[in-house]
C-alpha cells in the first residue's frame, strides 16, 4: 500500500506561486514606488505679464505644460507642425485666458525653425520662458531636406538653431529660462562627433534606432549645459530634463518591429498602461523649471522629478561637449553674428 505525502505536494504548489506572483508583486512595488515618488509643482507663482513659448504643444506633455502656464497668467504661444488651433481652443476653454497664440514650426525643416524665430523677433516684446519639448520617436536612417538625419533635426539640431536665433530676445527679457526635454536614454547613448549627423545609407537594427533616439537626447543634455554656460552674464539660465516614462501613443508606436510586431505593441502598451505617467505628470518637472523661484539663478543642471539629478556620463568630458557644439553649429548653418 502506498502512502503519499502531502506535503511535499503543498511545499511545491506554494513554491510555484510565490514563483508566479514575484513579478506582479514587482510591478505593483514598482508602480506604488512611482506614485509616491513622482515629482510635483509646489509653487504658487503667477506668471502675468510673462511670455512662453512650447514647443510641440498640440498634445501629450507640450500641451499639458503649455495649459499649466496659461492657468497662471502667461501668454503662452503654441508651436508646433500641427495646426494648433483646436489646443488653443481648449486652452482658452479650460483657463479662461485669452492669450494665447499659435505658430507653424516644422523643426524637419531649418528654414520653418528660421522663419518662425522671425516672426517672434519681430512680433513679440519679450520671451521669459523658451520650452523646447518637440520631439520624434527613432525614424529610421531618414535625412531632411537640410542634409541632417530626421530624429537628430526634430530633437536636437531644430531646438539648437532655435534657441540661438532667440538669445536676443531672450537676454532681453531677463531674467529668462531656457528649458529642454531630454529622457533618460540620454544615459545609454554612444554619441560621437562621427555619428551626430548619421550618414544615410545605413541599416539600423531596432538596437541603433534606440541608440540613435539615446544619441540625440544626450545631445539635447550638452545644448542646455552649453547654453548655460554661454548666457550665465545675461541673466538667461538653461536647464534640462526627463520628463519619466510617459503613456501616449506617439511613444507606443515610435519603434515597430517586422514579424512580431502586435506581440510587441501588445506588452509595450500593456507595460506603460501600468507603470508609465500621464502627461500631466510628465510636465510637472518643466512646469517645476519654468516658473519656480527657487530656480531663479539654477542653471546647467538635468532634473528627473522636480530634483536635480546627475548629468549623463556623456556630459562629463568638457572638450568633447565643446567638440560637438561647434560642429552642431556648422551642421545648422550658423551665422557668425548668431554664434554665442
Amino acid at each position: 500500500m502506498i502512502v503519499y505525502n502531502y506535503t511535499i505536494y503543498i511545499k511545491y504548489i506554494a513554491f510555484a506561486v510565490i514563483t508566479i506572483s514575484l513579478p506582479f508583486i514587482a510591478l505593483i512595488v514598482l508602480k506604488l514606488f512611482q506614485k509616491f515618488s513622482a515629482g510635483k509643482v509646489k509653487s504658487l507663482v503667477c506668471l502675468n505679464g510673462k511670455t512662453a513659448i512650447v514647443t510641440g504643444a498640440t498634445s501629450a506633455v507640450g500641451f499639458q505644460t503649455a495649459l499649466h502656464l496659461a492657468s497662471r497668467g502667461c501668454r503662452v504661444i503654441l508651436a508646433d507642425k500641427k495646426e494648433p488651433a483646436k489646443a488653443k481652443a481648449k486652452i482658452i476653454e479650460v483657463t479662461n485666458n485669452t492669450n494665447i497664440e499659435t505658430k507653424l514650426l516644422d523643426f524637419t525643416s531649418l528654414q520653418s525653425v528660421r522663419k518662425f524665430a522671425e516672426e517672434i523677433k519681430r512680433e513679440e516684446d519679450r520671451l521669459d520662458i523658451l520650452i523646447n519639448n518637440a520631439e520624434v520617436g527613432s525614424r529610421g536612417n531618414k535625412h531632411t531636406d537640410d542634409g541632417l538625419h530626421s530624429t537628430m533635426q526634430v530633437n536636437y539640431f531644430g531646438p539648437f538653431l532655435l534657441t540661438h536665433l532667440l538669445a536676443d530676445l531672450l537676454k532681453k527679457s531677463a531674467p529668462s529660462r531656457i528649458i529642454f526635454v531630454s529622457s533618460a536614454l540620454a544615459f545609454c547613448s554612444n554619441l560621437s562627433l562621427e555619428n551626430l549627423n548619421l550618414p544615410p545609407g545605413q541599416a539600423l537594427s531596432l538596437f541603433r534606432q534606440i541608440l540613435l533616439y539615446a544619441n540625440s537626447k544626450a545631445a539635447v543634455v550638452i545644448a542646455a549645459n552649453g547654453f548655460a554656460d554661454k548666457l550665465k552674464d545675461h541673466g538667461v539660465t538653461s536647464n534640462s530634463l526627463h520628463p519619466g516614462l510617459i503613456n501616449t501613443k506617439g511613444f507606443r508606436r515610435s519603434v515597430r518591429i517586422d514579424g512580431i510586431r502586435t506581440i510587441y505593441r501588445l506588452l509595450r502598451f500593456a507595460f506603460l498602461f501600468v507603470y508609465g505617467k500621464t502627461p500631466e505628470q510628465g510636465a510637472q518637472t518643466a512646469i517645476h523649471l519654468a516658473l519656480s523661484n527657487q530656480l531663479k539663478e539654477t542653471s546647467g543642471k538635468h532634473f528627473w522629478d522636480c530634483t536635480v539629478f546627475p548629468q549623463p556620463p556623456v556630459t562629463w568630458n568638457k572638450k568633447f561637449c565643446d567638440d560637438i557644439w561647434k560642429s552642431s553649429e556648422q551642421l545648422v548653418d550658423l551665422k557668425d553674428e548668431e554664434k554665442l
